[in-house]
């Protein structure tokens, strides 16, 4: 494969006035994208163009992440104020307010229908929020993990979460059972690739990891980006034939999935830490985070997505 297949040109860089950038992520159809600041706020975009369309405000600390429903009408967020956050994408107004994280809230996730929000704390558990009610209280607690639980991944049928205890643990709701497998060291994101066959997971060292899902068998290792420190984002393209993680030495790394050879590299600025990263659900387009800046990157041949 060249690196003609692969996203390898920056069609825009923008300030984004929030404080440091924590997350930033597409929404269902790739039109638009959330990114989360730590001025307490989070920012539509349309990161093709450039410009903000909205602003969400009403955190009292850092957001650390968000994610938009499918039909992209609601937003849900969380924070270092423990709390979770329903929003309707239209007027801006907060719909609903989640407490009883005990610590900082890591990542939230949305079901495939958009009903449930799904919250995962610094305190080890997992909270499932229904929408759809006026209570304020959790509708299930998973307490499983003995660490801070730093990533979710949810499917129509089951939930990957990655923990600081070493666990990745998989939730299969059809079935009503949990596996869980143990990586040496502290688990700080989980994604599936779009066959639902394989979990990529990423932790504090220098390499990631490819699982078989269903054996927990290692598949192949990625290796070259720096992580040591920091929560890094790692994804797969819409296509399942690369991998891209974020680096602590400025870089965005792609790979190629099945010979784990580096591709490319995307620079930023020398010295930030590329940290957060969203892959396009269906187009060459990935979207980054670096210090108070969100990157858009696409295949130098793919098409204007306005």
């Amino acid at each position: 494969m060249s690196v003609d297949d692969i996203i390898e040109k920056m069609v825009g860089c923008f300030e984004c006035h929030q404080g440091a950038v924590r997350a930033v992520r597409f929404n269902a159809d790739g039109n638009y994208c959330m990114t989360c600041g730590s001025d307490k706020t989070i920012k539509l975009w349309n990161p093709h163009k450039g410009t903000v369309i909205k602003v969400y405000s009403g955190h009292g600390y850092e957001v650390l992440d968000a994610q938009s429903s499918c039909d992209s009408s609601q937003i849900c967020s969380c924070s270092l104020d423990k709390s979770v956050f329903l929003w309707d994408v239209a007027s801006g107004k907060i719909l609903s307010k989640y407490r009883g994280h005990a610590g900082r809230v890591n990542c939230v996730r949305f079901n495939e229908e958009g009903s449930v929000i799904l919250s995962a704390s610094i305190d080890g558990t997992i909270r499932c929020w229904d929408c759809r009610s006026r209570r304020q209280v959790p509708i299930q607690i998973m307490d499983e993990a003995k660490d801070s639980v730093t990533s979710l991944y949810v499917s129509d049928y089951e939930i990957v979460a990655g923990s600081a205890d070493c666990y990745i643990r998989r939730y299969d709701l059809r079935n009503g059972q949990l596996y869980a497998d143990y990586i040496d060291n502290a688990v700080t994101c989980v994604n599936l690739t779009r066959d639902g066959q394989c979990i990529l997971t990423s932790y504090l060292g220098n390499s990631l990891y490819l699982l078989d899902k269903q054996t927990g068998e290692l598949l192949n290792e990625y290796r070259g980006h720096v992580n040591n420190d920091f929560k890094l984002d790692s994804v797969i393209s819409s296509n399942d034939k690369q991998i891209l993680s974020g680096s602590e030495d400025g870089m965005v790394y792609i790979w190629n999935l099945v010979k784990a050879e580096i591709l490319c590299k995307l620079k930023h600025e020398v010295g930030h830490v590329v940290h957060s990263l969203s892959f396009h659900p269906s187009e060459p387009c990935l979207i980054s985070a670096c210090h108070n800046k969100l990157y858009v990157w696409k295949d130098k041949y793919a098409q204007s997505l306005n």
